[in-house]
């Protein structure tokens, strides 16, 4: 697979979100999640994505026990700031919950840590300045942000130097097109959307709320475009979308991967998750998708978010988001 670059990192141009694995999207089954991450490295991924909080840090384990003996073979990013007590920055609890990740994980180093939330009671500057002192330690090599706005993204930038931020991103979720991603490039910081599929709406594969288990998360905090209704007009657009596919010899999962892959001159990091192998080995096959500016477009106007019926999140997570201050 094509590499790309975070900060001193190179990693795949696809990454793998381990997080389903774990949490969020139904049972999940250990023995087939540790053969999934080793295929994964086999087909060639090499940048891992987890955080303390998915499955109570069930997930770092999960990768420190499955992947044992293959540390040397892939990226790892992990995050803090989130539990399931929820979002706390405060900095007195850096280190330990890096210690604890660091253990869990079965390694020496941390090469990309991630602020998960931004605490609204803690100034950022703390929070990252706090995460810095881990990277003079030798602990972490680089750190990341998910889901912040601009002006938090330039007030951690002056602390300590930001390599990567994550946030959802998507044909059917444009946030980032508000400012972040134009701040990222001036910034130099790579941009790692994450949910690139949509919570799997646009693989073709979703069903609406009423089809789901209760520990699915599209039962609660992204249900709006999975209620009934919403969902029924927005699978509407998948029966173009699925011709262009077809047009490009690719799935639609490959389709709003590839799109993403084109997108900020070929310098975005998508990481869809997924907790079935074949889903991880179709996914890694839209790094060889061409698309032609003609089908980036037509793509580009049928699915966003004025096409989209519901908000990505629920009205208490919308008003939560930081990222949406932009």
């Amino acid at each position: 697979m094509l590499e790309r670059s975070i900060g001193s990192l190179n990693v795949s141009a696809l990454g793998l979100g381990c997080m389903n694995m774990s949490y969020g999207y139904g049972p999940v089954d250990d023995t087939v999640s540790t053969r999934l991450l080793n295929q994964a490295l086999d087909t060639g991924y090499t940048f891992l994505d987890t955080a303390m909080v998915y499955g109570g840090g069930h997930n770092e384990s999960l990768i420190g026990k499955a992947l044992a003996g293959r540390r040397d073979e892939y990226v790892l990013a992990t995050k803090c700031g989130l539990s399931r007590n929820g979002i706390d920055g405060r900095p007195e609890l850096i280190a330990g919950c890096c210690d604890d990740s660091l253990k869990r994980l079965d390694t020496d180093v941390i090469d990309l840590y991630y602020l998960h939330r931004v605490d609204p009671n803690v100034p950022i500057e703390d929070t990252v300045g706090e995460m810095a002192k881990l990277v003079v330690q030798g602990k972490v090599r680089e750190l990341g942000l998910s889901e912040v706005c601009v002006e938090n993204l330039k007030r951690a930038q002056k602390v300590h130097p930001i390599a990567a931020l994550q946030s959802e991103y998507s044909l059917w979720s444009r946030t980032p097109e508000r400012g972040i991603l134009n701040a990222c490039a001036e910034l130099g910081v790579a941009f790692v959307p994450f949910s690139p599929l949509g919570r799997a709406f646009l693989t073709g594969k979703a069903t609406d709320v009423t089809q789901m288990t209760k520990d699915d998360l599209r039962q609660s905090i992204a249900r709006p475009r999975f209620e009934p209704d919403a969902f029924a007009q927005n699978q509407k657009l998948l029966v173009p979308f699925g011709e262009i596919a077809k047009a490009n010899n690719c799935t639609m999962a490959q389709l709003a991967l590839a799109w993403l892959l084109h997108g900020e001159n070929g310098k975005m990091i998508p990481i869809p998750g997924t907790k079935h192998i074949d889903y991880m080995e179709e996914n890694a096959g839209a790094a060889e998708v061409t698309l032609d500016p003609a089908t980036l477009d037509a793509v580009d106007q049928l699915i966003n978010e004025s096409t989209i019926v519901g908000d990505r999140y629920n009205a208490e997570r919308m008003a939560d988001a930081d990222s949406e201050r932009d």
